[in-house]
C-alpha cells in the first residue's frame, strides 16, 4: 500500500491556542492601552473636545446671542465661502504668517548652526558662558521678550531711535516703526529669531559632537578646504537633527501670536500686520463672530497639521535608517 503524494506535501497545521493561551495574548495587548487609558482621557477632554467644539462653531453664524441661548445658527460652509472668498486673506494674513514664519524660520536656523560650529572651536570656560548666555534668551518669556524689543524701537525713547536720532538719520517724532507693515514684521523677526535660536544651536550643537574626529582630519589631510568640509562631512551628519529642528521651527513660528498682538497695533488696530493666529482671536473676542474665528482657527489647524504630518513621518524614516 502507498501514501498519497498529496497528503505528504500539505503542511502540517500549527496546533490551536488553548483558551488560557489566547487570554493571556489579549491580556498583553490589551495591557499597554490600559496604561495609556488616563492620559489618552485627559487628553480627549483638554484637546480633542475643544477641537471638534471649534470646528462646529466654524460651520455656524455663533455671536453672543447664541452663547447666551445655547442656540445653534447652522449656515454649513457660508463662513468658509467667505473666509476663502475675502481678498483680504490672499493679501495681506496670508503673506504676513507664510513669509514672515519663512523669514524666521531661515534666519534662526543659520544663526542657530552658527552659534552651534561656534561652540565647537571654543574652550570649556569659553563653551559655558556663551552656553548660558544663549539659554538665557532661550529661558526669556515670550511677553517679556516682546516688550525689550518694544522699548528698543520705541519711537520716542528707544535705544534704536535714540541713536539714529544722535547721528542725524531720522527724527524720532516723525518716525514710527510700528506703524509701517514692513518694519513692524523686521521688528517681529528679530523678537523671535532672538527667542528661537538657542534651541536650534545647542541641538545641533549636540549632534555636532557625535561627528567622529578622524573624518574632518582625514578631509584636511586630502586637501578638502573648510567648506567642503562642512558640506561633505558636517552637514550629511547633522542631517536627522537638522531636519527635526527645520520642521519645529516651521511649527511654532506659523502659529506665533503673543510676539504679534503684543506689538503696537498688533491686537487689531492695524489690520496690514495680522496674520491667521491674530485674526481668529479678533475676530472671536473683539468683534464676537465666533463662526469666523472658529473657521480662520480650522484653517490654521489644518496648515500645522499638514506640517506636522510631514514632521512625524520623517521622524519614522529616520527611526527606520540603521
Amino acid at each position: 500500500m502507498t501514501a498519497d503524494p498529496g497528503a505528504r506535501a500539505r503542511p502540517a497545521r500549527p496546533p490551536r491556542a488553548s483558551g488560557a493561551a489566547r487570554r493571556s495574548a489579549w491580556g498583553r495587548a490589551l495591557r499597554p492601552w490600559l496604561l495609556l487609558a488616563p492620559a489618552l482621557l485627559v487628553l480627549a477632554v483638554l484637546l480633542f473636545w475643544p477641537l471638534v467644539r471649534v470646528l462646529l462653531v466654524s460651520f455656524q453664524d455663533y455671536g453672543l446671542r447664541q452663547i447666551n441661548t445655547g442656540e445653534n445658527n447652522w449656515t454649513g460652509l457660508d463662513n468658509y465661502r467667505d473666509l476663502l472668498g475675502d481678498s483680504f486673506l490672499w493679501t495681506r494674513v496670508l503673506p504676513n504668517t507664510v513669509l514672515f514664519a519663512f523669514a524666521c524660520v531661515a534666519l534662526t536656523l543659520v544663526l542657530g548652526t552658527l552659534v552651534a560650529l561656534l561652540l565647537t572651536r571654543l574652550g570649556r570656560t569659553w563653551r559655558v558662558i556663551c552656553s548660558t548666555a544663549i539659554m538665557s534668551a532661550w529661558a526669556m518669556p515670550a511677553v517679556t521678550g516682546t516688550y525689550v524689543w518694544i522699548w528698543i524701537f520705541d519711537p520716542l525713547d528707544g535705544v534704536v531711535s535714540g541713536g539714529l536720532d544722535g547721528l542725524g538719520l531720522i527724527e524720532p517724532r516723525e518716525t514710527n516703526w510700528f506703524t509701517e507693515r514692513w518694519s513692524f514684521y523686521a521688528i517681529a523677526t528679530l523678537n523671535v529669531v532672538h527667542h528661537g535660536f538657542p534651541f536650534v544651536a545647542v541641538t545641533l550643537y549636540a549632534a555636532l559632537l557625535t561627528i567622529p574626529r578622524e573624518l574632518p582630519e582625514a578631509a584636511l589631510c586630502d586637501g578638502a578646504g573648510p567648506w567642503q568640509r562642512f558640506r561633505l562631512i558636517t552637514v550629511p551628519a547633522i542631517r536627522p537633527a537638522f531636519t527635526v529642528v527645520t520642521l519645529l521651527s516651521i511649527i511654532w513660528d506659523v502659529k506665533v501670536f503673543a510676539q504679534i498682538y503684543l506689538m503696537p497695533g498688533g491686537a487689531g488696530a492695524n489690520e496690514d500686520v495680522l496674520n491667521l493666529g491674530v485674526w481668529s482671536y479678533i475676530q472671536s473676542f473683539s468683534r464676537n463672530e465666533y463662526g469666523t474665528g472658529s473657521a480662520i482657527a480650522v484653517l490654521l489647524t489644518l496648515l500645522l497639521l499638514a506640517v506636522t504630518v510631514v514632521y512625524v513621518r520623517t521622524l519614522a524614516r529616520e527611526g527606520d535608517e540603521p
